[in-house]
């Protein structure tokens, strides 16, 4: 049995719809949340909406590496269409998604990047005293995309080490 295999375009849909959403949501707060000096309590003091700009990387790290990070960025979009268009035909769905996610979420920090050299941030967690660095949409669909290819990474590892249906071993793990 094939499995279904979603055609190129729709996996650009996914990372054109992460990047629609995180562009709404960085616009509505650029315009109602004070920069700097607001906080919206959404659940509690856990979760509260914090409007700030970073102009470094994940975290904070490398304040000011506006073109270090601009050229990262496109290299990592362009290897992310080349891999897209080379194995989304042999690729599996979860990762393919997961690359999706990525894409979009890259390219709208990089949006963000690319004009006005900074990225809004605005989610704020709090666990107890410790503070969560401020992160925005691009940012969850990134670490989420990501994760989506270590499960499929770890999903192909324990397709490749089952035994075949005649009951031998993989290749790999048999011995002489």
């Amino acid at each position: 049995m094939q499995r279904r295999i979603w055609p190129v375009w729709a996996y650009y849909a996914v990372a054109v719809i992460v990047f629609l959403i995180d562009y709404v949501s960085k616009k509505i707060i650029d315009r109602t949340v004070e920069l700097n000096t607001e906080s919206i309590p959404v659940l509690g003091d856990f979760f509260i909406i914090t409007h700030i700009r970073n102009s470094g990387a994940a975290f904070g790290m490398l304040q000011g590496g506006r073109w270090f990070f601009l050229l990262i960025t496109l290299v990592v979009v362009i290897g992310i269409v080349w891999y897209l268009h080379r194995s989304y035909r042999s690729g599996s769905v979860i990762l393919m998604f997961a690359l999706a996610m990525i894409l979009g979420g890259a390219v709208g920090n990089f949006l963000d990047r690319a004009l006005y050299g900074e990225v809004v941030d605005f989610l704020q967690f709090n666990f107890g005293e410790y503070t969560f660095p401020i992160f925005n949409l691009a940012d969850s669909a990134i670490v989420g995309g990501v994760g989506l290819v270590i499960l499929d990474a770890l999903l192909t590892m324990k397709q490749e080490n089952k035994p075949n249906d005649n009951g031998e071993q993989p290749q790999e793990q048999q011995t002489v």
